[in-house]
């Protein structure tokens, strides 16, 4: 395992929370359901008054704050009060999706989610981390891509679009294949795994292959300290919000997409004007296949 610490979290606070959420201990998760629920509550109160609402103690909560990067209780209050005047002037939309939602405001809450998670996910991500992928990706002389069930959509999506530019990309979706794969990269290779919660076991375990064999190692996940981001050289991270409705394997995916389109325009930046030239070799190559009148 690669012995880089995770990154910490980055973003605004609310964002930060959530990403370093599962790696908290559990009075401190306490302390975090307690933000999460009520932003502009817990800016209104005391340090010994949040303690009593997480059923923790004053210590738990200055150690939570250490955790998502503010140094004490104080600067936390500030920050919610901050965030939660912002909020107030652009209010969401209903929260969470409920049984009795009519169709109209299921579409109402699903356009909302999704434009959020994509604002979210690009106030967050690490840009000179971004800048670094790209380099490595555009030096690679091959590129490896893992994802399993919502996340293998998401590597196919970008082995397709490095293909489209000629780059040499291979996206896998079934362990035995991404692990065979992965014991054949070496130095001057990139492995790519992508996981929103960052614990599933068959990328990490690529990932791990990958990089015993010399590879580079990104990975795309919502929690910079999840198995997968201490297994990874880069991390890339998402800020994408799970909710009854909508699991993973829905709002996972419109942040993931988001962070690999910015990589894949960032990699076509850096190997221009052969890269314009491949996207219209091959959108010429497939224009004899749409209807006539459709362009």
């Amino acid at each position: 395992m690669n012995s880089v610490s995770s990154p910490e979290p980055t973003g605004p606070l609310l964002v930060r929370v959530r990403a370093v959420m599962p790696a908290l201990a559990p009075a401190e998760q306490r302390v975090a359901n307690a933000v999460l629920a009520d932003p502009g509550g817990v800016a209104a109160m005391t340090i010994s008054e949040l303690a009593d609402v997480a059923s923790t103690s004053e210590t738990t909560v200055i150690r939570f704050c250490k955790q998502i990067g503010v140094p004490g209780y104080p600067q936390l209050r500030l920050q919610l009060a901050a965030q939660s005047a912002r909020e107030s002037v652009r209010p969401e939309v209903g929260g969470d999706i409920e049984p009795g939602d009519s169709l109209a405001d299921v579409v109402s809450k699903v356009a909302f989610a999704d434009e959020r998670a994509v604002r979210e996910t690009a106030q967050q991500v690490d840009v000179d981390t971004l800048a670094k992928v790209v380099d490595t990706v555009v030096k690679a002389s091959r590129v490896d891509i893992y994802g399993f069930a919502a996340s293998a959509f998401v590597a196919f999506d970008l082995q397709q679009k490095l293909h489209r530019i000629r780059r040499v990309a291979f996206a896998w979706s079934d362990v035995h294949i991404a692990l065979t794969s992965a014991a054949l990269l070496g130095e001057g290779d990139v492995a790519i795994g992508i996981s929103h919660t960052g614990t599933t076991v068959e990328v990490v375990e690529a990932l791990e292959e990958a990089a015993k064999h010399g590879a580079t190692t990104v990975a795309v996940t919502n929690f910079p300290r999840s198995p997968l981001a201490r297994t990874a050289d880069l991390v890339l991270t998402t800020a994408a919000r799970e909710t009854t409705y909508r699991s993973g394997a829905m709002a996972s995916r419109i942040a993931q997409l988001t962070v690999i389109d910015c990589l894949f325009i960032g990699v076509a930046q850096q190997v221009l004007p052969d890269a314009r030239k491949a996207l219209e070799e091959t959108a010429s190559a497939v224009r004899g296949h749409r209807l006539k009148g459709s362009e």
